[in-house]
C-alpha cells in the first residue's frame, strides 16, 4: 500500500479540518477524528465535496495537488478509552498501520487568575489536552511503529513557552495570567520532548505545533490568523522528510515578518 494514512482527532472543525483538507490535497488518506458523529459525518461529506467543489480556503503553495479526496470519519473520544481503542482496532484492520497521527483536539475553558483557577474546568481541560494525547498516542504507537517512517504531530501553542510567556519584550507576557490552557500546553510540550526522546532511535519524528494566534472556537474567532493558515504549521510537521526535526515546538513566530521556526520551550 503506497497511501499515507493519516489521522486527525478533533478533525471537524477549525485546525483540525484544515490540517484534514491540505492533506487530503497532497493525496494523503485522511481519517477524521471527531467525537460528534453528525459533525464528524459532515466533515467527512465536505472533505469529499470540498476539493472537487471548491469548499473555500486558500490550497495555493501546496503541491501535487488533487480534485478529490480519501477521506473518512473515525468516531473518536479521545478522553474515552473504550473510543481510542476501538478507532485503533478499526484502523489496524483497515490499513494495518498509521503514517501520520496528529493529536489536534483541545478545548479551553475557565479562566481568570491563577489563585481563582476552577479545578473542575482545570480537570477537563487537562483530560482532552494533556491525558487525551497521551492514550491517543499510546493506542496508536504500535500501528506508527509499522510505518516505513511515521510522524506524529501535537497541536500546541506558543503560550505554553515558559520563556515566551515571561519574556518582558515578547508580546506574549502581557497576557492575562489564565491557568488551566496555557499549563495544558507547557505540559503537552513536555509530553512532545519525551516521546521525541524515546523514538529517537526510530524513524518516527515527533514535534509540536505552534498555529499562533488562529481564529477558532476556542478564542471565539478573534484570531489574526486563519484556520488554513494555522493548518500550514502541523501539515508542515506531519510531512517532513528525513533530515526533519524531532523534539522541537515549531510554528509560527510572532514577529513583524511573521515568520516560521522553532519556538522556545
Amino acid at each position: 500500500m503506497d497511501t499515507t494514512i493519516a489521522l486527525i482527532t478533533g478533525a471537524n472543525k477549525g485546525i483540525g479540518f484544515e490540517t484534514a483538507r491540505q492533506l487530503a490535497a497532497r493525496g494523503v488518506t485522511v481519517l477524521a477524528g471527531a467525537r460528534d458523529e453528525a459533525r464528524g459525518i459532515a466533515a467527512e461529506r465536505a472533505l469529499r465535496d470540498g476539493l472537487r467543489g471548491g469548499l473555500g480556503g486558500d490550497l495555493r503553495g501546496l503541491r501535487g495537488l488533487r480534485d478529490d479526496a480519501d477521506a473518512r470519519f473515525v468516531p473518536l473520544d479521545v478522553t474515552d478509552a473504550t473510543s481510542v481503542r476501538e478507532a485503533a482496532d478499526w484502523i489496524e484492520k483497515e490499513f494495518g498501520r498509521l503514517d501520520i497521527l496528529v493529536n489536534n483536539a483541545g478545548i479551553a475553558v475557565g479562566g481568570g487568575p491563577p489563585s481563582e483557577t476552577d479545578l473542575e474546568a482545570m480537570r477537563e481541560v487537562y483530560e482532552t489536552n494533556v491525558l487525551g494525547v497521551i492514550m491517543v498516542t499510546n493506542a496508536m504507537l504500535p500501528l506508527l511503529r509499522r510505518a516505513p517512517a511515521a510522524r506524529i504531530v501535537n497541536m500546541s501553542s506558543e503560550v505554553g513557552s515558559i520563556a515566551a510567556m515571561t519574556d518582558p519584550g515578547s508580546p506574549l507576557a502581557q497576557m492575562p495570567a489564565g491557568l488551566a490552557y496555557p499549563s495544558s500546553k507547557t505540559a503537552l510540550n513536555m509530553i512532545t520532548a519525551l516521546y521525541a526522546k524515546e523514538l529517537r532511535d526510530t524513524p518516527i519524528k515527533v514535534n509540536a505545533a505552534n498555529p499562533g494566534y488562529t481564529a477558532t472556537d476556542l478564542n471565539g474567532n478573534s484570531g489574526f490568523r486563519s484556520a488554513a493558515e494555522g493548518a500550514e504549521v502541523s501539515v508542515h510537521l506531519a510531512t517532513l522528510d528525513a533530515s526533519g526535526p524531532s523534539g522541537t515546538l515549531w510554528g509560527y513566530l510572532w514577529s513583524p515578518r511573521g515568520a516560521y521556526g522553532a519556538l522556545p520551550w
